[in-house]
């Protein structure tokens, strides 16, 4: 069993309606926390929250809400301040990718997920982070991918949005290194969820080889954000990957990434 070192904390999970934000709710109720889950399905929230009360006996917050949305953190932490709930663990898990040539991409899709991935991700850790501070206690685990470590064609917006993130979070846990808020980054690699089909990709044959299942990815998260780690690659065999990267040039980075990320041949 997990210790409960997060008794009487609240943790704040968005994207908790699928996929890691399941888990990351499952893996945070274990340790003690308090529960707030944010995602657009409202019936997977309430089906959640009710196992998450059931099995672990802590107190969920469900706030259906479409984080996509401009003013989308402000209203969250608005509703949040209204209940009285101090958030203590963040966990920026919403997100998603978009697949495909970037010229094909619908304008309105990209700037949704642009949105969601990189602007809502700084303003809710904004938000949360000054009171984080100003109680010299809290903790964030940002959520970037292993796309974050190179340019990649059919992925070009997302992968340079998690960029973003990962380096957004690695600058932020630097400069809060002196206070009692640790801001973490964890980088998954192809992870059983709904990603590849809100992207709209089929399964590479890659992507079947280095697939993850998601409880072990959050597990990595959660224990390496507790210990104030400022980031991390999760699976070991997508760290190696990532570590030889290092000596790749960066146009063979991107023809590498193209390849692997190619759909199989109809037929």
């Amino acid at each position: 069993m997990p210790p409960r070192d997060l008794q009487n904390k609240t943790a704040l999970v968005t994207g908790a309606s699928s996929g890691l934000g399941v888990d990351f709710a499952h893996i945070l109720a274990e340790r003690g926390a308090d529960l707030v889950l944010v995602a657009r399905r409202r019936e997977r929230l309430e089906e959640l929250a009710k196992a998450l009360r059931a099995q672990h006996g802590v107190t969920v917050d469900v706030v259906p809400m479409d984080l996509a949305e401009p003013d989308a953190g402000q209203a969250l932490y608005d509703e949040l301040q209204a209940r009285g709930r101090d958030v203590h663990v963040l966990v920026n898990n919403a997100g998603y990718g978009t697949y495909g040539d970037f010229v094909d991409i619908p304008w309105e899709r990209e700037r949704n997920m642009l949105q969601l991935d990189i602007l809502t991700v700084v303003h809710l850790t904004k938000l949360f982070v000054r009171d984080m501070v100003a109680r010299d206690e809290g903790w964030v685990l940002q959520i970037a991918s292993i796309g974050a470590y190179q340019p990649s064609p059919t992925y070009a917006t997302y992968a340079a949005a998690k960029s973003f993130v990962l380096h957004f979070g690695e600058a932020l846990s630097y400069e809060l290194r002196n206070t009692g808020v640790k801001v973490s980054v964890l980088s998954p690699g192809v992870t059983k969820t709904e990603f590849l089909d809100v992207a709209g990709q089929k399964q590479t044959c890659y992507q079947r080889l280095a697939m993850m299942e998601s409880r072990p990815v959050a597990e990595e998260g959660v224990k390496m954000m507790l210990r104030g780690r400022p980031s991390r690659v999760s699976g070991l065999l997508n760290r190696v990957s990532i570590w030889l990267l290092r000596f790749t040039p960066r146009r063979m980075m991107a023809a590498l990434a193209h390849w692997l990320m190619r759909e199989p041949e109809a037929g």
